[in-house]
């Protein structure tokens, strides 16, 4: 959804706090989301728009309650000014240029980043891949190197967190289809497979680079390997998928952020899975809010 549709559909406070309510309660049945009751009634108040009382628990809420959108101080358009600008962005967006472009203060641009990458990250966790899966592991971090260099991911194999300042990564993609990637705390082989046994279903064919780590998925998945050191492509052998993948990742880090701490890593590997598996859906803002409910 583009700006102009975000100004279109929700030009008020009043027309956000209804559009989630369908949303949220799509079938006209509100519910307390504390303790889950529908014994719920409307309150009237002139200064404070969509408040409800629970007659179970005796809360007072809205339709935001327990949603990224929890108790935020920043108008709900901006919200869904933030979002649209936020998933639209390829290759990320930076809390100073989202400040800019919404009249934020930059704390309150990164809050609002820091829930939204958040909520993207949640709902990464479950998906299995099959078929045709690519997997691969890269470090993030560091300065770009010259063109006529290596690429920047030729970081010793196998070195881990102890032996470069970067933040290595591990992924898995599945041809045509979707991404699953996280912060790598094991990179050997013990790591890899666990990884591999969360990500990647039975029976798959999996190709990876021939890091000695992948040996460890053999008799348990149909394991093919390519050797870098002597070519790229083989056929329908090679890890292209993923590599462009973690050059989206990477142009993130070097156009726009530059650097983050690395405990936020999770949150930006997140956004760009998130953002790669709805590169087709045509309604990803839409998808996001209601996932916001799920």
């Amino acid at each position: 959804m583009d700006l102009f549709e975000v100004f279109e559909r929700f030009p008020t406070h009043e027309s956000c706090i209804s559009h989630l309510e369908a949303v949220r309660w799509p079938d006209d049945r509100a519910y307390c989301p504390y303790c889950g009751s529908f014994d719920v009634a409307r309150k009237v108040e002139n200064d404070r728009v969509g408040r409800w009382n629970c007659h179970a628990c005796h809360a007072s809420f809205n339709v935001l309650a327990k949603t990224i959108f929890s108790k935020t101080k920043i108008p709900l358009q901006k919200w869904f000014l933030g979002i649209s600008l936020i998933i639209d962005a390829k290759k990320s967006l930076s809390s100073e240029q989202l400040a800019r472009h919404l009249k934020l203060n930059a704390k309150s641009a990164w809050y609002m980043m820091v829930r939204v990458r958040a909520e993207m990250t949640n709902k990464q966790s479950g998906i299995m891949l099959e078929g045709i899966i690519e997997a691969d592991e890269t470090y993030v971090g560091g300065k770009p190197r010259k063109s006529n260099r290596r690429d920047d991911d030729e970081t010793p194999k196998g070195s881990g967190p102890g032996g470069t300042k970067k933040t290595p990564v591990i992924g898995a993609v599945e041809r045509g289809g979707k991404v699953v990637a996280k912060v790598a705390s094991d990179l050997t082989g013990r790591g890899v497979l666990r990884f591999l046994r969360q990500s990647v279903g039975m029976g798959s064919d999996l190709i990876t680079d021939e890091y000695r780590a992948y040996r460890a998925a053999r008799g348990i998945f149909y394991h093919h390997s390519i050797s870098h050191s002597r070519q790229y492509v083989d056929g329908d052998l090679h890890t292209n998928t993923i590599e462009g993948f973690w050059s989206l990742l990477k142009r993130a880090w070097y156009g726009q952020h530059h650097h983050y701490q690395r405990h936020y890593m999770p949150l930006y590997v997140g956004e760009a899975c998130w953002k790669y598996n709805e590169r087709n859906n045509s309604r990803a803002f839409d998808k996001f809010l209601a996932g916001c409910f799920a």
